[in-house]
């Protein structure tokens, strides 16, 4: 794509991946625009500070005769959107090149020397990560990310060099359209059944994936996940492979292998085979992982080990990655994305170690009634942590067929597994976040922590009760 000084309109230009192509492109001297749907986003304020005008509703009208070109996202196609249909039936919009934001984002990456953080977990953290390290050691990358970074006050970095690293997600197989020089491969574990109807489908578009490194190039991959080690066969470039010699670790030499893991004053500490001490401010195990990959890639990519140790220091998270938003008559309210089982069960991990002390509450906001219902038994095995636990009706999907399972359903699920495990945990479903509101507001407890958790708007908790004033 020669992108500079383009007029480029992008249709569902608030989803979180459009955003950040949107900031890169917009950094590159291109004139963004777009539309959406009215409904605020947590990504309005990146758009809003960049100056991109947006659009609501979806309409023909919209959509400028003098584009370049035209981003979509793949969740809009001509039968559920309008514009779509325009595009695909209005002679006026024949001459404009349209593309999927896959292939947009496939383009720019590929341009340069592409570095993709992928797998089902860890992707936003490790791929910020990276990239924060890689700037502060003067690399001078291109970084997108899938969520606002606040030591990037955006989604993204805009350098000179040629290193482009991005957080590459495998829904509707976008890693197909991804030629990387390296890639960090977090971990494999089955979601998006709306897309990948099976398990063997999901794990398929990773090993295509892996199998087109570069002689020349990298693999970084987590030697604990069992997928990811096998892939590793399939990767013609170097390999590199991390763990933690904890009561999960096998045994097999790694890489790079953590050890010594202390936690004080908030702060993660731990060894690294002969490379000595390492310090983090994220919390859990989890990130640990995810520490170990950035400390494997920015190796790789040349960056001295006194620089990794300095910055790895430095960083300090993306957005809705337990994020704390504030405290609300004493109870600390944190918010975090995690909307997988086992994203739920690292988080709660995480914050369980760093408040032992403290009444967990945990609101709940599932998100799609397909990861509902492919994952529903390990759903109800997640929240074994947490004091108290409510769980909003279901945040569906456009793309997807409403229905099928129900947040009730799930509610019941997680008592009969608490009772076969003698787990004692309030469990109970409401309907949406002004009832969740409602409710932390009667059943407030004194210096608990309420954590969000969820894909989609349940942060709104937060702000409603932090900010009950403030104008969208």
């Amino acid at each position: 794509m020669n992108k500079r000084g383009k007029k480029i309109y992008m249709i569902g230009i608030k989803g979180v991946g459009m955003t950040t192509l949107a900031q890169f492109l917009v950094a590159d001297g291109n004139h963004i625009s777009g539309s959406d749907i009215a409904e605020t986003f947590m990504t309005d304020k990146v758009l809003k500070k960049m100056k991109v005008k947006v659009k609501s509703p979806f309409s023909e009208r919209n959509i400028p005769l003098d584009a370049d070109l035209i981003i979509h996202s793949i969740a809009y196609t001509k039968e559920n959107n309008p514009e779509m249909k325009a595009l695909s039936e209005n002679k006026d919009f024949k001459n404009i090149r349209t593309i999927t934001y896959s292939e947009a984002l496939g383009e720019v990456f590929s341009a340069g020397k592409g570095i993709a953080v992928c797998g089902s977990h860890g992707k936003t953290t490790t791929s910020a990560w990276l990239g924060y390290v890689l700037w502060k050691a003067g690399k001078k990358p291109n970084v997108l990310v899938g969520s606002s970074v606040p030591q990037f006050k955006g989604c993204g970095l805009k350098g000179d060099s040629k290193i482009f690293v991005a957080e590459a997600d495998e829904y509707g197989n976008k890693l197909q359209y991804l030629k990387s020089f390296g890639v960090v491969l977090n971990n494999i574990d089955y979601d998006h059944p709306d897309f990948f109807k099976t398990e063997a489908d999901y794990v398929k578009v990773f090993t295509d994936f892996i199998k087109k490194i570069p002689d020349n190039g990298f693999l970084i991959t987590n030697n604990r996940d069992a997928y990811s080690r096998d892939l590793k066969k399939d990767c013609t470039g170097r390999v590199a492979t991390y763990d933690i010699d904890d009561e999960n670790y096998s045994g097999e030499t790694v890489n790079y292998l953590a050890h010594n893991i202390k936690v004080k004053n908030g702060i993660q500490s731990f060894l690294v085979n002969n490379l000595g001490e390492f310090k983090i401010k994220l919390w859990g195990k989890h990130n640990i992982l995810n520490a170990l990959a950035v400390i494997a890639a920015a190796r790789e990519l040349k960056v001295s080990l006194p620089l990794i140790k300095k910055h790895l220091f430095g960083f300090i998270g993306t957005e809705r990655r337990a994020q704390i938003m504030g405290k609300y008559k004493g109870a600390l309210i944190i918010d975090d994305y995690a909307h997988h089982p086992t994203e739920i069960e690292a988080t709660l991990e995480g914050v369980r170690a760093h408040y032992p002390n403290r009444s967990l509450k945990v609101i709940f906001h599932p998100h799609t009634y397909t990861r509902t219902k492919a994952l529903f038994s390990d759903f109800a095995k997640s929240f074994a942590l947490a004091d108290n636990l409510i769980i909003l009706d279901i945040y569906g999907s456009a793309r997807e067929k409403q229905g099928g399972v129900s947040s009730s359903q799930l509610v019941k699920a997680v008592q009969v597994f608490n009772k076969q495990n003698k787990i004692k945990q309030a469990v109970i479903n409401l309907k949406d976040i002004d009832a969740a509101v409602h409710y932390v507001r009667a059943n407030l407890e004194k210096d608990e922590i309420i954590l969000l958790m969820g894909a989609g708007d349940v942060f709104r908790v937060g702000e409603k009760l932090l900010w009950p004033n403030k104008k969208k």
